[in-house]
């Protein structure tokens, strides 16, 4: 007999709860209000179970209710019940949360592994400096003089296309051609493409 009551209980309250859903849909504020009441408690308590932080629960509370005003129309009593809705509601977007904290420490871990230094052999390193100094004095030597000594100038001086043509006493419209000729052959002897 107890338990008939509570259920008739039950069921007042959640066609209550119902009404009053439909009347947050129409703008209703204290209907709301009723709202607020019956479900930011068992709204909390679902977050809670999941989330296990008490700050991040009530943020996620809070973002369902304030979801719950904004999308009353779209409960539908016939789907289920509204106490079920709402909880459900806070459920998913509690999921939601965990499963955004773990992919950001997931990018954050992934972050600090690129940040960190791979370790280098600091002879090889030098090894294959040296080479390519090598290879680029040993492809320059097959330049012409005026080819050599404008890309020497220009790339390794740092002077202007204008310097180069004033310094070498040459027009600049040879210089150009002859810079553009150098760094083509150059290209081609050290197998770069371009």
């Amino acid at each position: 007999m107890l338990g008939r009551t509570s259920s008739k209980a039950d069921t007042g309250e959640e066609a209550s709860l119902e009404s009053h859903l439909h009347r947050v849909a129409l703008g209703d504020r204290e209907a709301f209000d009723e709202v607020y009441g019956q479900l930011a408690g068992p709204i909390l308590g679902v977050a809670r179970r999941v989330l296990r932080d008490p700050a991040q629960a009530e943020e996620v509370a809070q973002e369902v209710l304030v979801e719950i005003w904004r999308t009353a129309s779209r409960f539908d009593a016939a789907r289920g019940s509204a106490r079920a809705w709402a909880l459900t509601m806070a459920h998913a977007r509690a999921v939601d949360r965990v499963r955004s904290a773990d992919a950001a420490t997931r990018r954050e871990a992934r972050a600090a592994e690129l940040m960190v230094e791979a370790p280098f052999d600091q002879v090889v390193e030098a090894v294959e400096a040296r080479l390519d100094r090598q290879r680029v004095r040993h492809c320059l030597e097959g330049l012409t003089e005026l080819q050599r000594q404008s890309v020497t100038l220009a790339y390794y001086g740092g002077y202007t296309y204008s310097q180069v043509a004033h310094l070498l006493d040459t027009p600049l419209g040879t210089v150009k051609t002859r810079l553009r000729d150098g760094l083509a052959r150059l290209r081609d002897c050290l197998g770069v493409g371009g």
